[in-house]
């Protein structure tokens, strides 16, 4: 027997994917791709990936995002056919697909490490999956000139792929993926392998393409920033499991628990006391015995102890002479880093516990280790997590 004692996320989210695969199931969402209580087992005892629920959207950029081993790139294999389920269904277009193979599929892949033949040219590795498909002559030769030309690839059809750099030939792999005009793109870390400035280049083109055509990509990586830039909506895995499912903004601004909050840029998190809870705010006590006000969270009260989160960029530097500013946290500077557009500050409260904080170039002034400050946010940027576990 299959058994897990992986952490599972919050019932709220459980409850909300469910709901929309449920939907989809139904036809109230335009769904591309559907996953039904997927698990995956290697070695018949441990789940890589567990429960899992998914739909994704026609037309959108899906990205799975998550550290290494969290089950992101197995629900990518098991999506391409290169991975069958253990248990569940995975439907593409309405139709179960688990027991089908990769070719069958209709599906293009990017891998990290571009999988291009260097004995061919690149038109020929471009044309390779219509060959394969029995698209042959003036229509081959028309697919593969388009594919060339949306990925600005028009001119080096005749060359191999050691004569390019890395970034175009992550463009032959993408026109290879689009030449056949798949339902669906799938990509593993195709980045990965490129420098910062590339990568960030490549992000927008990708994007950009994606719009352009209006065709679903279901892309994976680690890296939280690309996922932020390129998504429409990302699904955060840890351990086997999505954590939480949504849009870029509100994934980044109401985590849907600690691990998320953590994973997604620089997070402050807080172990508080709750006071009270009214009107959909929290009042709490914080490490040194400052009060703080805070969005609540379902299932939270008074006398429990629970998790707080506040991004960095949400402290300011308290203005002494305004009595209206809530949230207020005194501390002492124990580092100082100068960043250029912003200065970043560790500031220890409650003689344990430090908070980080953006103070933007033109707030900023000279600041010295051992200094005293006090910092304020809104209590609309700070949100408890949970309680604690």
């Amino acid at each position: 027997m299959v058994s897990s004692n992986r952490a599972k996320p919050s019932p709220d989210f459980a409850n909300a994917n469910r709901a929309v695969a449920s939907a989809a199931r139904s036809g109230d969402v335009e769904t591309l791709v559907r996953f039904e209580d997927v698990r995956k087992s290697y070695d018949g005892i441990h789940f890589v990936v567990e429960g899992l629920d998914l739909a994704v959207k026609r037309g959108e950029f899906l990205t799975m995002l998550g550290p290494s081993g969290s089950g992101k790139t197995t629900t990518l294999m098991m999506l391409g056919g290169f991975e069958r389920p253990t248990l569940g269904h995975i439907y593409l277009d309405g139709k179960p697909v688990e027991r089908l193979p990769p070719e069958k599929r209709n599906i293009g892949f990017v891998f990290q490490n571009y999988a291009l033949f260097p004995h061919m040219t690149v038109a020929e590795n471009i044309a390779f999956p219509l060959r394969y498909r029995g698209v042959k002559g003036a229509d081959a030769k028309g697919r593969v000139a388009k594919a060339l030309d949306m990925v600005h690839l028009d001119r080096f059809g005749d060359r191999r792929p050691g004569q390019l750099s890395g970034g175009q030939q992550q463009r032959v792999a993408l026109a290879r993926a689009l030449v056949f005009e798949p339902s669906l793109v799938l990509m593993d870390e195709p980045l990965g392998a490129l420098d910062k400035q590339l990568r960030e280049r490549m992000q927008i083109e990708i994007k950009h393409l994606q719009t352009k055509l209006g065709i679903t990509m279901v892309y994976v990586t680690h890296d939280q920033s690309e996922a932020l830039t390129m998504s429409d909506r990302i699904a955060v895995f840890h351990e086997g499991r999505v954590q939480q499912l949504a849009d870029p903004v509100t994934l980044y601004n109401q985590p849907a628990n600690r691990f998320v909050a953590e994973f997604i840029g620089e997070n402050n998190i807080l172990l508080c006391i709750v006071e009270i809870v009214a009107n959909g705010f929290a009042s709490l006590t914080a490490p040194g015995g400052a009060r703080v006000l805070a969005v609540a969270r379902p299932g939270v009260g008074a006398g429990q102890r629970a998790l707080l989160s506040i991004r960095p960029e949400q402290l300011k530097l308290a203005r002494v002479d305004d009595p209206t500013t809530h949230n207020r946290l005194k501390g002492t500077i124990d580092e100082v880093f100068f960043l250029g557009d912003h200065v970043r500050l560790s500031v220890k409260i409650g003689g344990e516990h430090s908070l980080l904080a953006r103070i933007p170039a033109p707030e900023a002034r000279v600041f010295h280790v051992g200094e005293v400050v006090e910092l304020s946010c809104a209590s609309t940027d700070t949100h408890l997590l949970e309680r604690e576990p």
